[in-house]
């Protein structure tokens, strides 16, 4: 056999392509200490979460399963799903489901999230003093406290109150609101406190929307309220699932305003889940039933909180 020469050795090589690393040969190995290191320093706030946070929220879920009460009892035991059934069967429980869906349709899905998106659409064409004074006056009744806000239209609603000395000077007749219409009357209370929220929320939104494409539907001739159908609506659909959930869930968890307001009364005419929640836990002892009632507050939160989230998931 003929022995390659230097320059047919030479040639083949060059021939040859170079094969080029593996990227694994180069690439440093990920070890456990490394990974650690890098978790190291999210470890204090991961610890404050479990702590203030899954802990409250796994002892609550335990004490909703037995029949733990503040007084009167040397020690608890676990009664399974006896506290929801007894909720499914308490004719009070169920009252207060109904007006709590009362209570969230009208003052947050109606009130709040239309007369919100009216300001905001109102305020863009107004001029800036009067854009200034509206705004002004909607946010400070937001920021106002919520034991402040609800002895402001306690004064407003109660029999001796401002609404029907109005009343009574244009010749209407009035009437105790928070006695005959108490469930409406804090619905307008939540509606007076909480639209500031909506309102700005729909403004940043309208803000985004290009002049150019009202401009010139405009043009064509579509008139205001085929424009707010058919372009500003569509185009803020985000805005207003996010507005939606927001506003939801915290009306769902509204108690000072109702309780300075009613205290849930008359009777359970005003008295949500939340007040219920309360009462059972508090002011009847009943820990263990309270807090079961207090999960199925968190359930029902839970389902609104996966409609929206669906909603948001479709693109514009």
């Amino acid at each position: 056999m003929t022995a390659a020469t230097p320059h047919t050795a030479g040639a083949k090589a060059a021939r040859t392509p170079s094969r080029p690393p593996a990227p694994s040969e180069h690439r440093p190995r990920r070890t456990l200490p490394r990974a650690l290191a890098r978790l190291l320093p999210l470890s204090p706030a991961v610890a404050l979460l479990l702590l203030f946070l899954a802990g409250p929220i796994a002892y609550c879920a335990y004490i909703a399963f037995t029949d733990l009460q503040l007084t009167g009892q040397a020690h608890s035991s676990f009664v399974g799903l006896a506290n929801f059934r007894k909720a499914f069967k308490d004719e009070e429980f169920l009252n207060a489901v109904w007006l709590t869906l009362v209570f969230t349709v009208v003052s947050s899905l109606l009130g709040q999230n239309t007369l919100g998106l009216a300001l905001a659409a109102l305020m863009q064409r107004a001029s800036k003093p009067v854009r200034t004074l509206t705004g002004g006056i909607v946010v400070t009744a937001w920021v106002l406290p919520e034991v402040v806000a609800g002895f402001l239209l306690y004064a407003f609603f109660r029999r001796e109150g401002t609404l029907n000395a109005i009343l009574d000077r244009l010749h209407l007749p009035s009437q105790n609101w928070l006695f005959t219409l108490p469930i409406l009357a804090v619905s307008f209370a939540n509606v007076w406190r909480g639209t500031a929220f909506s309102m700005l929320v729909y403004s940043a939104a309208l803000g985004e929307i290009p002049k150019e494409i009202t401009e010139a539907a405009e043009v064509d001739g579509a008139g205001g309220w085929r424009r707010m159908w058919h372009i500003t609506l569509p185009m803020i659909r985000r805005s207003i699932g996010t507005n939606l959930m927001l506003n939801t869930l915290q009306t769902l968890s509204v108690f000072g305003l109702i309780w300075v307001m009613t205290r849930g009364g008359p009777g359970n005419k005003s008295q949500t889940l939340p007040l219920f929640m309360y009462e059972q836990a508090f002011q009847n002892s009943m820990i263990g039933y309270g807090t079961a009632v207090a999960l199925l507050l968190l359930l029902v939160g839970s389902l609104f909180s996966l409609v929206y989230l669906r909603l948001l998931r479709t693109e514009v």
